[in-house]
């Protein structure tokens, strides 16, 4: 998203005229203009100190531009605390990271994981899930950098790194007896590559609106993404979110990023011809802060680390529910009966008036589709 700088070069090509076979008065005219005209390097000179006028000018410009917009988005923008400054938050510690989770529901109960979107996303919104607690129990977690989890660098947010993390969760909660994943987007992939690494840890997984399986897949959804992420109201608004950050002051250094990264985000979702909602309706699902670094660093995924995903469908031999969402053309019933053909034993429902955050737009459909997979 960084626009290109503009190059200009002057060229300049000098000409004589030879003294031989040239009539005297000609010459002596020809002597005559040359005395008149500035010399060659006078020109040049000139020419340098109209450009660096032109450049002080424009220069000038950008930096009076910063300063206004530096005060023009002067203000409070507040940013949560993760469970690193905020002890009262529900947290726990796995693998020396500090991750804010909680649990509903009898822990002798079949236990579900639930994985949230992004990466960089929260499970604010789908915490209308913990309604399945009735008979069973719900483990919800921001992954590492993510949420009011505790940031971390990029080299550790990798897709075998989420998958160790998703172990020791599960070990954590259900050592001795396989669980349920529910995953949604991001976190419908992640589950995915984990079957193929646990297969025997996982009873059956539900799997909302995975994005995509394959490097293919990911570079199609790019491309479908690439609209909603550029012109100049996108880069103007892009530009604004950043300016406000620098008015972050804490709770910690990553907060100013992540309020960028997140406003960033959802104005992409929020794109009225995105269809990750119902036409017509806003994007409203609730988050409590975004993770600017684990975005970030999805974005450098290599392929490599993609056909984990394909490979962990293919080699998964349990029950597997994916949904999709009536109102998403974009990664929704089209995209998910592709998905089908990956798995062993999969069956697809269509949540209806529902966009991609189905649980939040629609919990009265989608949870009820939940239940009747779980209660066979």
């Amino acid at each position: 998203m960084t626009m290109p700088p503009t190059h200009l070069r002057l060229q300049a090509t000098l000409f004589g005229l030879a003294a031989s076979g040239i009539p005297p008065d000609l010459t002596k005219d020809t002597r005559m203009v040359a005395r008149t005209q500035p010399p060659i390097r006078t020109k040049i000179a000139r020419a340098m100190q109209i450009s660096l006028l032109i450049f002080g000018g424009l220069v000038g410009a950008v930096i009076l531009t910063a300063i206004g917009l530096y005060f023009a988005t002067s203000g409070q923008y507040p940013v949560a605390a993760t469970v690193v400054d905020d002890a009262s938050l529900p947290q726990i510690d796995i693998d020396g990271v500090r991750l804010h989770a909680e649990t509903y529901g009898d822990p002798s109960n079949p236990v579900i994981v639930v994985l949230h979107g992004g990466p960089g996303g929260d499970y604010r919104s789908l915490l209308g899930a913990k309604s399945l607690a009735d008979t069973n129990f719900v483990v919800f977690y921001d992954q590492r950098g993510a949420g009011l989890s505790e940031r971390v660098p990029a080299k550790d947010l990798t897709i075998p790194a989420y998958m160790a993390e998703l172990d020791a969760v599960i070990d954590r909660y259900a050592p001795d007896r396989p669980v349920t994943l529910l995953g949604h987007s991001w976190g419908a992939m992640l589950a995915t590559a984990y079957l193929g690494k646990a297969p025997e840890k996982v009873a059956r997984a539900v799997l909302l609106e995975p994005g995509f399986f394959t490097g293919q897949e990911m570079q199609d959804w790019m491309a479908k993404a690439k609209p909603f992420m550029s012109g100049p109201g996108f880069y103007t608004r892009a530009t604004i979110a950043a300016f406000q950050s620098l008015h972050v002051s804490g709770p910690d250094s990553s907060a100013g990023q992540d309020h960028m990264m997140g406003a960033i985000i959802h104005d992409f979702v929020n794109h009225p011809d995105n269809p990750y909602h119902c036409p017509g309706e806003d994007f409203d699902a609730a988050g409590w802060r975004f993770g600017a670094t684990a975005s970030q660093a999805a974005g450098q995924t290599g392929a490599a680390e993609i056909d984990l995903i394909a490979r962990g469908a293919k080699s998964y031999g349990g029950p597997v529910l994916l949904l999709a969402s009536a109102c998403n053309d974009w990664i929704g019933e089209e995209i998910q009966q592709k998905h089908l053909g990956f798995f062993q034993n999969a069956e697809l429902s269509i949540v209806p008036n529902s966009g991609h955050d189905m649980i939040w737009d629609n919990p009265h459909a989608t949870l009820p589709l939940i239940r009747a997979f779980l209660g066979k």
